[in-house]
């Protein structure tokens, strides 16, 4: 501020009392105003907020880039680039939004606008505000989920008392170790200094604070009385009438805004959507800049209450445009402020206009404008004023009744343009299927995240697919194997399997529920990898309710090999529970790939990568009811023991990037459907091996050192290359994988571990059917490998369909 210029807060401070102290920057980014709200009495006015005093549109971008730097600076290089940016509506949501380009990370602001089909992520209050509620509404509600730094932006930095409750509210959901708070002032006092100090303590996190400049508040007792009196007073005077007369000219710009790009972070903004605005602000810099006379000297672009990003890019990418020192950019509010016209009070002129956007909430329906009419300087008078709004807020009551805004605005100013973006709408998430219309299982067992493709043909004859798959022509998630429709002889090997292993898969199921319970608690939900998963978790489901009366939520997810698992899935299941509940459950593991891609999938996010399985012979993960191979009789079958219900299916055309993967019901092999008998068998011995599955989990949660060794990663990779196979995704170790070799693909052969016994009788009795050689080894980490053809084609296989045995060099 320079000697020849009048502090905006010096008529408050005279009158009121009111001092500020600190910072010699203070007098340069605030001034002050009075505020017609008995909570506080005074308002501090950011210069360069946008808000409530235009500004250069570069100034404003500028002061939050600034501050996204320093937090950057602060952070590091690694945990910068896992930061996410949190903005307050409505005053912070431009800031906020400015911290995240300076600090390139992503953005989500509050808001106090309920948005049809986004259930709120949380909210939380603000004690000395108008309007106190703010929503959180992301997209994707794994936004907030991760550990990295979470930085918190809003205008002014009083109390304290609004960033602590966020904190509270977000650190309950989601954890993290660190926040940062930003804001352009921070005017704490000492006890609120303690008290934030105290609560990170309490939280065991740290907490840092970053402001352009600090200082103090001094507040006289009386304050509210003397700013109601002074309101009393001045308020008529001071209240001139927008002039009659004939209205400027309004012109509507339709700007080609890019389709699908959010015009804010009311429901997150990405680095991928930074790029996208970046790239189009120049052309539709040059749509306004059409609109706006030759002659305008002074242009104000005019935002509207949390629209404040878009509006100030544009404004500073019309300034870059038009050339000289000629635009300048604010916004209009919800708050309620006292206008004096005098140099030395922050707000000169109001507008005063009834709210256009039809809110939802119970607040006053008053809303303004502030220092855009000129009042008595005729130099502050704007020759073209640029308002942006959203669609939402292109309503007749913005255009139609004595007070509405467009007229009021066309009384002040030489010409309005009027510029409307599209409000981004987030897609609904789509809902679970259950059946009996969607699988064979009741509907309090399982609800599956999947999309129903029971009517796409996407069965092809297996060798088409292998051929296809190897060839790198197709994704095997892309199309499905027809149904194996097994024979009696194997039926009847399925149930002998299953009444002699019940026992012991009732035992591993209790071992791992139990485990589970002590764990993670009561409040776990399960999320089963479809489809060997689903009668893993709907028989922990089960024993959770048999041995502990819990009602656990079970939902049924898809994951593919080399494509992660289902994102709208993950944003289905972080939208009603809290991530960290959720445990992901799968039948066995084999070499572990599995087991690597749901870690990968999920690093990062909010949920635990620890997979829970029955049989663990791959020695790959923490949770597990058992190490041993041993034959769990569901992998005998397909469908019929799956809920009649597909392998997953992700194929473009068909899943679109707001669809769950895909799968098929197979209602018309019901008559062969041993999906109940499965789940009832092994149930059935839930109470008899109750005692050993507590003392089991008790073992294995008191074991030291549960930490994955990958032995049967590196036994793959060994037989790989004593076979010759390029790739290990062509060996399937352990006996649930080698039976759905036999079942799904072409096998080439079947390594049995010498003196494996009656476990394999089902892996034999498919081999002999298949025509694929069983060869038996010594040493073999597990009862059986299968091995797919490595250089499948065609003439692998005979007319029949069974395998031709391939003449070893």
């Amino acid at each position: 501020m320079t000697a020849q210029q009048t502090w905006t807060g010096r008529w408050v401070s005279d009158r009121a009392g009111i001092a500020l102290t600190g910072s010699d920057r203070l007098p340069e980014l605030v001034g002050l105003a009075l505020r017609e709200n008995r909570k506080r009495a005074h308002l501090l006015v950011s210069t360069v907020l946008g808000k409530h005093v235009p500004q250069r549109p570069a100034v404003v971008h500028g002061a939050g880039l600034e501050l996204g730097r320093r937090v950057h600076a602060l952070l590091g290089d690694e945990a910068a680039a896992r930061a996410v940016v949190l903005g307050y509506a409505e005053t912070a949501t431009g800031l906020g939004h400015s911290v995240a380009d300076g600090l390139d990370a992503p953005y989500l602001h509050s808001t106090r606008r309920p948005v049809p089909g986004v259930p709120p992520l949380g909210g939380f209050e603000e004690e000395h505000s108008h309007a106190t509620s703010h929503l959180l509404l992301p997209t994707d509600p794994e936004l907030l989920a991760g550990d990295g730094p979470l930085v918190l932006v809003d205008d002014e930095f009083s109390t304290g008392r609004t960033v602590l409750n966020t904190i509270r509210e977000l650190h309950a959901r989601h954890p993290r170790g660190h926040y940062v708070v930003v804001a352009l002032v921070d005017l704490r006092s000492a006890a609120d200094r303690r008290r934030l100090v105290d609560a990170a303590a309490e939280l065991g996190v740290r907490l840092d604070l970053v402001a352009t400049a600090t200082g103090a508040v001094e507040l006289p007792a009386d304050v509210l009385d003397r700013a109601e009196r002074l309101i009393a007073e001045v308020a008529p005077a001071h209240a001139p009438a927008v002039p009659a007369g004939a209205p400027a000219p309004l012109v509507r710009v339709e700007l080609d805004w890019p389709a699908g790009l959010p015009d804010g972070g009311r429901h997150g903004f990405t680095a991928r959507h930074r790029a996208r605005l970046d790239a189009a602000l120049s052309g539709l810099a040059g749509q306004l800049a059409e609109a706006i006379p030759a002659t305008a000297r002074r242009v104000l672009v005019l935002g509207f209450e949390e629209l404040m990003y878009a509006p100030l890019r544009l404004a500073d990418a019309l300034a870059e445009r038009l050339g000289g020192d000629r635009v300048r950019y604010s916004t209009t509010t919800r708050s309620p402020v006292l206008a004096v016209d005098d140099p030395g009070y922050a707000i000169r002129t109001r507008l005063a206009f009834p709210a256009h956007d039809d809110p939802q909430d119970d607040a006053s329906r008053e809303r303004y404008a502030y220092n855009v009419a000129p009042g008595t300087d005729p130099a502050r008078r704007f020759d073209a004023v640029v308002l942006v709004v959203d669609d939402v807020a292109d309503t007749a009551a913005l255009h139609e009744g004595e007070r509405a805004l467009l007229g009021q605005l066309r009384q002040v100013t030489d010409q309005v343009v009027l510029a409307v973006l599209p409000s981004h709408r987030p897609s609904r998430l789509p809902s679970p299927l259950y059946g009996p219309e969607f699988s064979s299982y009741r509907p309090d067992e399982v609800a599956w995240l999947l999309k129903d493709l029971s009517g796409v043909p996407l069965e092809a004859p297996t060798e088409e697919r292998e051929e296809a798959v190897q060839s790198g022509g197709a994704h095997y998630a892309e199309s499905l194997p027809v149904e194996y429709q097994t024979s009696p002889e194997y039926q009847e090997l399925f149930h002998q399997a299953l009444r002699a292993s019940a026992r012991r898969i009732a035992l591993a199921v209790g071992t791992v529920a139990e485990t589970l319970l002590r764990e993670r608690g009561p409040g776990l939900v399960l999320a089963s990898l479809a489809r060997a998963g689903t009668p893993v978790g709907i028989l922990i489901r089960r024993w959770l309710g048999h041995a502990h009366g819990l009602d656990t939520p079970h939902y049924a997810v898809s994951i593919v090999r080399g494509r992660g698992i289902d994102p709208v899935a993950l944003r289905y299941l972080a939208a009603h529970h809290h991530a960290g509940d959720v445990v992901f459950v799968d039948g066995w593991t084999g070499k572990g790939a599995i087991t690597r891609e749901l870690a990968d999938a999920l690093a990062g996010t909010g949920f635990d990568p620890d997979l829970a399985v029955l049989a663990d012979p791959g020695r790959c993960v923490r949770t597990y009811g058992t190490r041993d191979d041993f034959l769990i009789p569901s992998a005998c079958l397909n469908s019929t023991v799956s809920g009649l219900i597909s392998r997953t299916v992700l194929r473009p055309g068909l899943i679109g990037p707001d669809d769950f993967h895909g799968a098929k019901h197979y209602a018309e092999l019901a008559g062969g459907d041993a999906s109940a008998a499965f789940l009832d068998t092994v149930a059935d011995h839930f109470a008899a091996v109750r005692a050993e599955a507590v003392a089991a989990a008790g073992r294995l949660s008191a074991d030291p050192d549960r930490t994955p060794d990958w032995a049967g990663w590196a036994a793959v990779e060994r037989i790989s290359t004593e076979y010759g196979i390029d790739s290990v995704n062509l060996v399937k170790p352990g006996v649930g994988e080698t039976t759905r070799v036999l079942l799904r693909r072409v096998p080439w052969r079947i390594l049995a571990r010498r003196g494996a016994g009656a476990d394999l009788d089902h892996v034999r009795l498919l081999a002999a059917q298949r025509g694929v050689r069983v060869e038996e080894v010594d040493g073999l980490p597990y009862s059986c490998v299968g091995l797919i053809h490595p250089r499948y084609s065609r003439g692998a296989t005979g007319a029949s369909g069974t395998a031709v045995l391939v003449k070893e060099s």
